[in-house]
């Protein structure tokens, strides 16, 4: 396969996002110092970003054609066989464009390694030109990653790099009844988080870090070891679950595989929603009436990775 475009997926800055709340951004200024905020944080953020920006572009362009891409049309846009992907942003950034990248090998650069970790971002503008090189000469190593799979009953789908959540759009109480492990129960919680192997240090570890210090306030010197999620599982847990004369608690946590899946009925007449890796504006609605299965999907994430013998 010959590649015909590389697609440059960023995000807006913060300085950027913040100029377009308040029009300018001397306005922007003042209302951040005024809070006793540091602005110059938000400058310098801008500032390294767009450096490592244009310095990719450049090399880009010596190798192959590209054009650029804002998060915000991600879920409209459509990527070719014919594409390679280059993600420079935060790592949330390679999550949310992971599954609509329809298989192209996805190059995901760290623009500011002060400032991000990295964990889904093995390159920097120093080193990732190499790995563009090797995916057009079809020597890439390649991660790949499972994704999570929302079905409706209706037939609409969603996926998920990192994480789904299941149930209502604002903050009241999510009403469903949950089906798993041939048994089930009717709920009222916060909703329902559903992790990848990618995602376990994601959204769900603030779920057992709420649950660890309420085990640690009453058992002293205890040792708790988070658990490990395979590529072919999900893990999902229950947030906040609230036990009453018409709801249960027992169903709080699993493990969902191919011989295992999670189905939830909604029991929300209204604001019930699924959404993936945090982008709430790509959702599927979660009324009365709607069911879901949650399984592993067959389509995989294609992450290029460093060769071990340059690590």
């Amino acid at each position: 396969m010959n590649y015909e475009y590389a697609i440059v997926v960023k995000n807006k800055t913060r300085l950027e996002t913040l100029i377009e709340r308040f029009n300018t951004k001397a306005q922007a200024k003042f209302y951040i110092e005024h809070l006793g905020g540091n602005f110059e944080d938000y400058e310098l953020e801008h500032e390294t970003f767009y450096h490592a920006l244009i310095s990719l572009q450049t090399q880009l362009s010596k190798v192959i054609k590209n054009k650029m891409v804002e998060r915000v049309f991600l879920p409209s846009y459509i990527f070719s066989p014919q594409n390679l992907i280059v993600v420079i942003g935060q790592d949330g950034l390679v999550a949310n464009t992971a599954k609509y990248a329809n298989a192209c090998p996805i190059v995901a650069v760290n623009p500011d390694k002060q400032r991000y970790d990295g964990v889904l971002l093995p390159f920097d503008v120093s080193n990732f030109i190499q790995a563009v090189e090797n995916v057009l000469e079809h020597k890439q190593q390649i991660k790949t990653v499972r994704f999570a799979e929302a079905k409706l009953n209706d037939g609409q789908r969603l996926l998920a790099f990192n994480d789904l959540f299941i149930g209502a759009a604002s903050h009241v109480s999510a009403r469903y009844k949950i089906s798993y492990n041939r048994r089930s129960e009717e709920h009222s919680s916060s909703g329902i988080i559903v992790a990848t192997s990618a995602g376990a240090t994601g959204w769900l570890s603030s779920v057992f870090n709420m649950a660890y210090g309420v085990t640690a306030l009453f058992e002293k010197n205890i040792r708790l070891k988070r658990p490990a999620i395979r590529q072919d599982e999900l893990l999902f847990a229950v947030r906040e679950p609230f036990k009453s004369v018409r709801t249960q608690t027992d169903l709080s946590i699993g493990r969902i595989n191919s011989q295992n899946k999670l189905i939830i009925q909604s029991l929300m007449p209204t604001n019930g929603v699924i959404f993936s890796d945090g982008i709430e504006t790509d959702f599927l609605r979660f009324n009365s009436g709607a069911s879901v299965t949650i399984g592993v999907s067959e389509e995989k994430a294609h992450l290029v990775v460093q060769p071990k013998y340059d690590k």
